[in-house]
């Protein structure tokens, strides 16, 4: 019996733990590299869908999935999708950023979340998270940490979207 209330307890937990595909994306004001101020929901208008990606300097897997990202973006641009990486780096880490995407190559919108505002409004605990939003503000898809691989998964997400 404990373990069954246990199961549906877990369940209803994660049902709630993050904001579910269909789910209007939560309103924001990020700050860009250079420290404007930028309505994440207005960027979502401007394409037909966004893959935001939150990330840090200091996570080896987000670096790996912004990487394998770099490959297909040039594909996705013209198709009418685009990259938002936001950084979840803190002030004394953010300093690190704007070298590493040069160095990196990253032609995607990089912008910062360094109060960690955004992470707590979608409730999520790790990174890297990605998120596919339409042009409406809704989220399609969402999906937690990455192994080599799945940007193909989500290239295949993307398409299906596009096609529907």
């Amino acid at each position: 019996m404990k373990a069954l209330l246990f199961s549906l307890t877990l369940v209803a937990f994660l049902n709630s733990a993050f904001a579910p595909a269909g789910k209007p994306f939560p309103s924001a004001q990020l700050k860009s590299l250079d420290g404007q101020s930028v309505s994440l929901n207005a960027k979502f208008s401007n394409n037909k869908l966004t893959v935001v990606s939150f990330w840090a300097t200091w996570c080896s897997p987000c670096k790996k999935e912004l990487d394998a990202l770099k490959s297909l973006y040039a594909d996705w641009k013209p198709m009418g999708i685009e990259v938002v990486a936001v950084t979840i780096d803190d002030a004394q880490a953010l300093n690190k950023v704007k070298p590493m995407v040069a160095q990196k190559a990253w032609k995607y919108t990089i912008l910062s979340d360094q109060n960690k505002e955004m992470l707590r409004a979608l409730n999520f605990q790790s990174i890297p998270q990605t998120f596919v939003v339409d042009e409406k503000g809704n989220i399609l898809y969402t999906h937690s940490g990455y192994t080599p691989g799945d940007e193909k998964e989500l290239d295949k997400k993307l398409r299906s979207f596009l096609k529907s």
